[in-house]
């Protein structure tokens, strides 16, 4: 198959699938989700973003219908079917269907997952950034499906002509991108936002910081600001669909690119990993 949806039980291409009038997530956005990528139809860190999923459910008291090791085994099957194993693997579960009430809906909650064919970049075109104030509430660590802030970002970079926006909550603290995570690099050391509740625990962060650690790269998780970020040997921005990137431009003007050779270590050993991971 060429895209393939799954919602409660049922399957088919990605234009073909309807969901009920009443899944709360119509009204309320009341859902978790959780992405990663595929190469070769293996699912890289599989166990990593499926336990996220079930930590975010389980913060907001939402049931999924599966266990972890049923959700494994349904998405390695889906994944066998599609024409090509190199895919965005999504999945998400709202809490529910019933009559529009903010109280919850009790029991298990609806199950959606969506693939589609995808490739992941190699992180040797640098990126064009823009900033935003981050005015997202105090829940950032959970993935929801809240992400209108996020969206108004996406577009305002788009309209920029960037691929990413840097949010921060004032000038002498960033927290991440609408995105994906974004960290410095400064005189040898990787700077990354601490994994608190004002920032997505990335996947890819995580994998960041294994590779540094590897490569014997010094690893602050620390809380940096707008003028470290203008003033870093390398901006870097990760997420599961892009594991490592460059930025080469913040609103308008130069950045980075002072540091070429520690980013091309961290690159190429996270790269290295996701490759070996996924060869067959």
């Amino acid at each position: 198959m060429k895209t393939l949806g799954y919602y409660n039980g049922k399957f088919g291409e990605l234009e073909d699938m309807t969901i009920p009038f009443n899944d709360r997530v119509c009204f309320f956005g009341d859902g978790v989700y959780d992405a990663g990528p595929s190469r070769n139809y293996e699912i890289f860190a599989i166990d990593e973003h499926i336990d996220r999923f079930f930590n975010s459910a389980g913060l907001l008291g939402i049931k999924i219908p599966h266990t972890k090791d049923e959700l494994k085994k349904l998405l390695n099957e889906m994944v066998a079917k599609m024409d090509t194993g190199n895919l965005f693997v999504y999945f998400q579960c709202t809490r529910g269907t019933g009559i529009r009430n903010h109280a919850f809906t009790e029991g298990a909650g609806n199950m959606w997952i969506m693939l589609k064919p995808a490739e992941i970049a190699d992180g040797t075109t640098p990126i064009k950034l823009n900033t935003m104030e981050d005015k997202r509430y105090l829940y950032c660590n959970i993935k929801t499906l809240n992400l209108i802030p996020s969206c108004l970002a996406a577009q305002k970079a788009k309209e920029d002509g960037c691929q990413e926006t840097i949010f921060y909550r004032d000038e002498k603290h960033v927290t991440e991108c609408a995105h994906s995570n974004v960290s410095i690099l400064k005189d040898g050391v990787f700077y990354t936002h601490p994994a608190d509740n004002l920032i997505l625990p990335g996947i890819a962060r995580a994998h960041l910081i294994k590779a540094c650690n590897k490569l014997e790269i010094p690893v602050s998780q620390t809380v940096f600001g707008l003028k470290e970020v203008w003033d870093a040997d390398e901006i870097i921005v990760s997420s599961s669909s892009n594991l490592c990137l460059r930025a080469n431009e913040l609103e308008g003007k130069p950045v980075g690119f002072k540091d070429s050779d520690t980013y091309e270590k961290i690159r190429k050993e996270v790269l290295n990993e996701f490759y070996e991971a996924t060869d067959k």
